[in-house]
């Protein structure tokens, strides 16, 4: 499933360390273990991540942002 999109990040859940990303009507969870500046990500940013399977089913993973 390994395929690169670019989104806009809809919901941060700073003290719990995740988030959601939006992609035409989809969201995607990611966790600050796959960002390298979590912290600096802001609703609204938008972000270039890559879709992967887990247990729970698809997330984003590799989440960079896009300047």
């Amino acid at each position: 499933m390994d395929r690169e999109l670019t989104g806009t990040i809809k919901r941060i859940v700073g003290d719990k360390g995740f988030g959601f990303i939006g992609v035409d009507g989809v969201d995607y969870f990611f966790h600050q273990s796959c960002c390298d500046d979590f912290k600096q990500l802001q609703q609204g940013d938008r972000v270039s991540f890559v879709v992967v399977r887990s247990p729970k089913g698809p997330r984003a993973d590799r989440v960079r942002a896009v300047r």
